[in-house]
Formats: C-alpha cells, structure tokens, sequence
C-alpha cells in the first residue's frame, strides 16, 4: 500500500496544484549516451501498466504475489514482486540514472536534458520513483534473514548516486539575466555586472534577444555562467578546428565573443556576396545578350533591366499601395488600383524585361512572342513603378500622371522554363508597354 500511494502522489499533487500551467521547451544539437538511450526507453511510459508512476505494475503485482503466496508458491511470489520491481526501474529510474550518467561524462552532455529547472525536475522526480521498488522489496523480503549486506549495498549505490549528484547540481550555477538586464537594445540601461560588452551580445544573442541573421530563436536556456563556460570553450576550439566551432548551436553568437570566429564569419559573408555578385552578374549578361526591342512607335519613356524574382511574379506599385500582390489573367499579368503583378519565373529566376511608356497605344507586336495580354490599370498616384525581389527598378511608368491605363505584357520562354529544371539564364523575355486607355477589362492577344 505505501509502495502504490507513493506512486501515484505525484501524480495526485499534479491534480491538485499544476504549477501554474508552465512547461520547458530547449533545443540542443549535443547528444551523448545517457539521453539517447533514455530516448530509447522513453515508449515504455506510455503504456498503461507504467500510467501514474506505474500504480497498474504495482497492483498486478501485488495480486501475482498475493495469489502465490496463498497458493504457499513463495520463490514465485518473490519472482513476481522482483520482476515488477525491475519493470519499475527500467521505465522510471533509468532516465534519472541515465541522467546521471551523462552528468558523469560531462557537463556538456547535459544540454539535451533542458535548463536548471527541467534538470532540477528530472532528479527530484527520479529520487522519488526510487521508493515504490524499495518498498516492494522490503515489503517481500524473507523473515528472519540478516539484512546487513542488503541494506549496506542499498546506502551505499544512494550515496554513490548523491555524489554524482553533486556535478549534475554545480554544473548550473548563477542566475540567467534578463534582455533589459543585459542591455540588448543597445539602450546603456542595463543593470548586469561583471560581464563585458562581448560576454553581454553573447549572451543576448544565446538568448535569441538580439535578431542575428534574419534569426531571433533561443539558442539555448541556462544561466549566464553556464553559457559563458560553453561559449569560451568553443573558443578554445575554434583556435584549431574554426569548421567544428562553427557547426556547433551557438555558432550564430560566437563571433561576439571570439575574434577568430566573427573573422571567419566575415570571410564567409564576403565570400558569400561575391558568390552573389557574380550570379547577379550573369544573369545580366545573358539578358544584354538579346537584341533590344525596336519599338515601331517612338515611346516617351524606355528602360531595361535583369529583374530577378523568388515568388513567380515581379510586381509593381503606385506610391502608398506597396504590397499588393494582384491575380494573374492567363497566368501572365494581372492589377488592381495601385498595384500590378507580372509572371516572370517558374518560383525563382532571373527575367529579362523592357519597359516602355507611350502618350498613345502603339501598334500591337504579337510575331515573335509566345503570349501576350493585355489589362486595365487605374494609377492613383501617376508613379508606377515596377521593381524585383532585389530593388532593382524601372522607372515611372505613367508619366501622364494620375489616371487609367492599359498595361500590354508580350512574354517568350515560359515554355522553357517549365521544361528544363535549371533553365539557363535569360530563358525569359519581357516586354511591358504602358499607355493611356480606359477600358478595364482584360485582352488576351495570343
């Protein structure tokens, strides 16, 4: 009966009190053997015989136990108990002695385990599910049999566990500061002493308070001392294997605190816009490799640019309606008031376009393009502007000012691209006429 209300206490307590409703959540790239193999184990609690601290076990046994004793079978009765009792180790007590393990290995195969708090949990909870087994082989145990060796072994592997305990406790002292303690916002209010301005954006960024590469995410939970031990240890590292440094969680923060990552990181980014430069740059070759539009009316205005798209249309915009993102007709072009979207990539690519502005509509070209369509476009600000994934531009579009317009879209190479995975540079060819017109509906020419 002690054995089964002590399993399920926790369980009763939870009932009763639930803390508040809050919850852990940590991520870690760091895995070693104590917390794999309790992943292992861990389906074990989820079946009925294990439910609220394993009381199901703890009854069947006791039932198996009381069955055979009546029936004066008490070596299997004995069994029966002994088994349950391993059956409770092997789900309950192994994670905290997994647990253990890894706290024996090192403190930074803790990582996996969670914060302070989650750790601070598992070992309470773990001394706990010690006691039902314990007390079911107490319960069981043969009369009038010397205990003394039984009982030393027993104080002796708790005393063993209380000093692995002790690397698992000291591995999280101090406290985590907070984002204004720290002063991530750059504001000088913060509060925080004893840390220097690199230890700070350090930790500001572990803690996911400073956006760092587009990222905002937490790297990690634990206080600042912890944090700082793993960050200088990545340092040491990186002395000799910067590649290792880098793949490790916290590489996004590191170069806050070690000069020879933030050196490395700054020799990938330069790499990296190079990289970028030079494909950029590729694309507009193929696009000056085609031959210039020659235009059978003299425009007002006329441009060309390499426009370069990651979501299927490059899109323009009057001043003040920036954003919108119109429907397509025949999957070519498509406006609203203020707005205008143009197809010009199958998701992502690069597209070759002419714009071209007329007082008049000019003469319809359809030979030599494989699509063309033509809608109605209301500009109420008279500044259109057609512009890519990149800022690169056209320019105004609508020197007539205000008013309404038809926009003509000619297109070649959309069947190339939807062919071939990689199309090659310059597949796709755009010619984009604006005139004055007041019709609003659209024209499908070809």
């Amino acid at each position: 009966m002690a054995a089964l209300l002590t399993a399920v206490s926790p369980t009763v307590y939870f009932w009763i009190d639930d803390g508040g409703g809050g919850s852990f959540t940590w991520g870690s790239a760091g895995r070693c053997l104590g917390n794999e193999l309790s992943d292992q184990l861990w389906f074990m609690s989820g079946l009925p015989l294990f439910w609220y601290g394993g009381a199901p076990l703890i009854v069947l046994g006791f039932l198996g136990w009381y069955l055979a004793v009546r029936a004066g079978r008490e070596r299997l009765a004995r069994a029966l108990a002994r088994a349950a009792v391993g059956a409770l180790l092997l789900c309950d007590v192994s994670h905290f002695l997994l647990l253990i393990l890894d706290a024996a290995i090192g403190a930074e195969c803790l990582d996996a385990w969670g914060p302070p708090e989650a750790m601070s949990l598992s070992v309470r909870t773990g001394l706990l599910s010690l006691a039902p087994p314990l007390l079911i082989l107490l319960a069981v145990r043969r009369p009038f049999v010397r205990r003394g060796r039984f009982l030393r072994a027993t104080f002796a592997a708790l005393t063993m566990m209380a000093l692995l305990l002790v690397p698992t406790t000291s591995a999280f002292p101090g406290r985590m500061s907070t984002e204004s303690e720290l002063d991530c916002d750059g504001s000088g209010d913060g509060t925080a002493k004893g840390f220097s301005k690199a230890e700070k954006d350090f930790l500001c960024r572990v803690h996911g308070h400073t956006v760092f590469h587009g990222e905002g995410e937490a790297l990690a939970v634990a206080s600042d001392q912890v944090l700082l031990e793993r960050g200088y240890r990545l340092c040491k590292m990186a002395e000799h294997d910067i590649e290792g440094a880098l793949r490790s969680e916290y590489a996004r923060a590191l170069g806050s605190l070690c000069p020879v990552v933030a050196q490395a990181q700054e020799n990938e980014g330069r790499r990296r816009q190079e990289e970028q430069r030079a494909f950029f740059a590729k694309g507009e070759k193929a696009c000056a490799a085609h031959p210039a539009h020659r235009p059978r009316a003299k425009p007002v205005r006329l441009a060309r640019a390499t426009m370069w798209t990651e979501s299927w249309t490059i899109n323009g915009w009057d001043e003040g309606f920036e954003g919108t993102i119109p429907d397509l007709a025949e999957e070519l072009v498509g406006s609203e008031r203020g707005a205008l979207a143009i197809w010009a990539a199958d998701e992502s690519g690069h597209a070759c376009v002419t714009g071209e502005s007329y007082a008049k509509p000019p003469p319809l070209e359809t030979k030599g393009w494989d699509e063309v369509v033509e809608v109605g476009y209301e500009s109420p600000s008279g500044s259109l502007v057609i512009v890519d994934n990149q800022a690169t531009a056209l320019p105004d579009l609508t020197p007539g000012g205000p008013g309404f317009y038809r926009v003509r879209v000619h297109l070649r190479g959309r069947e190339l691209v939807y062919q071939v995975p990689d199309p090659p540079d310059g597949a796709v060819e755009l010619l984009v006429m604006v005139f004055p017109g007041k019709e609003t509906e659209p024209i499908v020419y070809k």
